[in-house]
């Protein structure tokens, strides 16, 4: 009876101590709290260990002395410990369940003041950024004037002679008051999502045509890294200039044509390396920092990099005032059997300003929009040069160090229009426009689509179309848009790739199960309102909002034919401001 006890014990601590380790949370100060239960449950056991003795002693000197007991008397005597047993596990079981509750709850307390401890520091940066430049502007700015009377210091555009022309604004802002809502960036989905709801991270380089003027590295100036800039010349031989993919093997004080000097690290593309460089025989007026893009030491890129300098070279001669904004192009030469390419230095890319200043909010509607003017002005510079840039994108538009001109950069991949090669991989993936992926011809069209992407991306902060394949770009684009017209449908190349005879879509998918990729039909997909995504921001005007959502609904058309026109986004009222 005596052992039955003791097992019966055994197994109430077994179950216990189980039932203690299933509860315990991750909470701060469990370890501690659980170790004085584990103290507190040892002594509460001895204790019940010795009652047990001395009932069980009880018993026993109870049958010597009356042989005669009656047996209801011995059956209560043996039912006592095994109820004082279930009694004393009982309320074990019920304190250590309220230790390990109130535990838990301390520890969700303090892990949630933590959550929002952190989500107010990142809320209080972005309004401390909007703060500064609020600041700023209010003392630059004479009181009871207009912004007429404002001292422009530097005017890159000439005079505001009509839609063509863009006057820096030397009182730029750029940072957004954070959401009336309070979603921070911690709580906001990254990687690939739905639509509206992509970060770039999402996107890399498996695709074809994928090379930024500054790669994937930001724009701003790198510190020496290990491996970059490495010793050139080391027993004398000539043949170690470069890597064994052709790139340059460049070293930091190296001078390029006798008159470079290589100070800092821009960033490695698909086609190139680029570099910082002071121009060590600038003249006076001339700019002494440029950037220089180092062609790969290979036919087919050194190839590539000839058909890029004629399009330099045709929007630079058509552009003499440089009032177009496209990045300048400096020069050219050969540097041990490299085509390298000479431009003016900028500050930094788009991306690396939605990161300092919108990360996952944005950027200003003011900024937005005077971003959006001058990349219309250089899209219809492109235009009357017969040129497609062919991957526009916020990497590959660079702005000064007061942030308020922005250039179009990169036209590694750019090409007169006319009739070009179908392919499918055009255009980096997030801001490919639909007649791409369906192997349609393409014209100016196309970089417009581009643009629009780009401009829901500034305001905000979110990749509007996160497709991980061409054919989740299509199924995001009937998303927004719905079906596409037929006529559009019967005649791409690549239609029967995404959809069945019917012409409705088939969404590829991999069986969560199988792993294997499944086609399920799309039937009646409705479009949306750009509004329902492009959410309305404090101190937003609301006419300028209505006007970007306009401008937004008219570029994102499906059919190409009756997209935007460049001509017709410079006149439209968000850019206009009428």
């Amino acid at each position: 009876e005596s052992g039955r006890h003791r097992n019966r014990g055994k197994e109430g601590d077994r179950v216990s101590r189980h039932r203690k380790y299933e509860n315990v949370d991750g909470g701060y100060g469990v370890r501690d709290s659980y170790n004085d239960n584990r103290h507190r449950r040892h002594d509460e056991t001895d204790h019940r260990d010795k009652v047990r003795k001395n009932d069980l002693e009880k018993v026993h000197s109870s049958k010597n002395d009356n042989p005669e007991g009656n047996k209801e008397k011995r059956k209560r005597e043996e039912d006592e410990p095994e109820d004082y047993q279930e009694r004393i596990a009982l309320q074990l079981e019920d304190k250590e369940e309220e230790d390990l509750n109130r535990i838990q709850e301390e520890g969700r307390r303090r892990r949630q003041a933590i959550l929002e401890k952190y989500e107010t520091q990142q809320i209080q940066k972005q309004y401390e950024l909007h703060s500064v430049d609020v600041d700023k502007e209010q003392v630059e700015q004479p009181s009871h004037q207009s912004g007429a009377v404002n001292i422009v210091p530097e005017v890159l555009f000439g005079q505001s002679e009509g839609a063509d022309i863009c006057v820096a604004d030397p009182l730029f802002s750029l940072g957004k008051s954070p959401p009336q809502n309070g979603i921070s960036a911690f709580e906001r989905i990254s990687g690939a999502g739905g639509l509206g709801e992509g970060t770039p991270k999402s996107e890399r380089s498996d695709d074809m045509f994928y090379d930024d003027i500054f790669g994937v590295s930001p724009a701003g100036v790198r510190k020496p890294g290990k491996g970059d800039g490495l010793a050139v010349e080391t027993s004398g031989l000539h043949d170690n200039w470069d890597d064994a993919e052709g790139y340059y093997s460049y070293r930091f004080g190296e001078i390029l044509d006798g008159r470079y000097e290589i100070t800092a690290a821009h960033g490695k593309g698909v086609f190139s390396t680029v570099v910082r460089t002071k121009d060590l025989k600038a003249g006076a007026g001339d700019a002494e920092e440029v950037a220089i893009k180092i062609i790969r030491n290979n036919e087919t890129m050194y190839k590539v990099g000839l058909e890029e300098l004629v399009i330099l070279k045709k929007l630079v001669n058509a552009d003499p005032e440089n009032r177009r904004h496209c990045v300048r192009f400096l020069s050219s030469f050969k540097y041990r059997n490299h085509l390298c390419l000479v431009f003016e230095s900028l500050h930094m890319n788009l991306r690396e300003v939605l990161k300092k200043f919108g990360r996952n909010i944005g950027l200003k509607l003011t900024a937005v929009r005077a971003y959006a003017k001058q990349l219309f002005i250089s899209l219809k510079h492109l235009r009357n040069c017969g040129v497609l840039h062919c991957d526009i994108k916020p990497d590959n538009m660079l702005v000064n160090e007061a942030k308020n001109v922005l250039k179009l950069c990169d036209f590694g991949n750019a090409m007169f229009a006319g009739k070009n090669e179908i392919t499918p991989y055009l255009v980096s993936r997030f801001y490919r426009a639909p007649e791409i992926i369906l192997g349609l011809p393409y014209d100016h069209p196309m970089d417009i689509w581009s643009v629009g992407c780009c401009l829901f991306e500034l305001y905000t902060g979110k990749v509007l179309f996160p497709g991980p394949t061409n054919n989740d770009m299509l199924r995001l684009h009937m998303e927004l848009k719905g079906p596409f017209p037929k006529k559009m449908l019967r005649k791409g190349a690549f239609t029967d790739q995404h959809f069945d005879q019917d012409l409705n879509l088939l969404a590829t998918e991999e069986d969560p199960v199988t792993k294997k990729t499944i086609k399920r039909l799309i039937l009646n997909i409705k479009p949306k309102d750009i509004g329902t995504i492009v959410m309305s921001s404090p101190g937003e005007d609301p006419k300028m909002l209505a006007n970007f959502k306009d401008i937004l609904e008219k570029i994102f058309v499906l059919d190409p034919d009756k997209r935007l026109t460049v001509s017709q986004a410079l006149s439209h009222p968000f850019i206009t401001g009428k």
